[in-house]
């Protein structure tokens, strides 16, 4: 990957975030020599969170992105819960996809990995992914208000209407989308205009 990385950075001049297969701080070294400006991290960090502090110190926190791949879970496993369609759930790590559990409360590992350095959160909800009805608000609202760092939403953006949503109702710092964009139903500019058009601060 690390070739694709350089080719990218080479045609690309907005900054670049690098994820998978990130496990040691040599492998953070060499992904930004490639040419990214962050890494985001996500087996890596839970395996052993020590690699978030060596990522901080050695790069600067701006360069660590921890990547929060949560799913709701209905039963009395987690540590912090939140009140979703009338029931209470708290939020799993996922690792591979989401296939896989880790028994993690999502959001006491985003203030540890606060604690630890890391520079941004990109909170990926699995059970939006893909749907297209709109980013978790909950799983969203809950990281922004347990950390002071700046938080990336990811995963079910059907519109603008929905990044609209998860700024104003969730606190979300920056969203992603891929599927409206990737499939022409909206363009960038539509969506920064949209938000814009009702106070929401964009770079145009």
């Amino acid at each position: 990957m690390l070739d694709v990385v350089s080719r990218v950075a080479d045609e690309v001049f907005i900054p670049l975030t690098v994820g998978g297969g990130i496990r040691t701080a040599e492998d953070v070294r060499e992904t930004l020599r490639a040419g990214a400006d962050k890494v985001s991290i996500n087996t890596g960090a839970l395996d052993r969170p020590a690699l978030v502090d060596e990522g901080a110190a050695s790069f600067g926190s701006q360069c660590i992105v921890i990547s929060l791949d949560a799913r709701r879970r209905y039963d009395e496993a987690g540590e912090h819960y939140e009140r979703v369609g009338g029931e209470s759930c708290w939020f799993e790590c996922t690792v591979k996809g989401g296939r896989e559990g880790t028994g993690v409360d999502a959001v006491e590992w985003a203030r540890e990995a606060e604690r630890r350095g890391a520079g941004e959160l990109f909170v990926n909800s699995i059970d939006a992914d893909g749907t297209k009805d709109g980013y978790d608000v909950p799983l969203t609202r809950a990281v922004c208000e347990s950390t002071g760092t700046p938080v990336i939403a990811s995963s079910g953006c059907g519109g603008p209407e929905d990044a609209y949503e998860v700024f104003t109702e969730a606190g979300a710092d920056a969203a992603l989308a891929a599927s409206i964009f990737h499939f022409g139903e909206y363009s960038i500019g539509e969506v920064k205009e949209y938000l814009a058009d009702r106070g929401v601060p964009v770079r145009r």
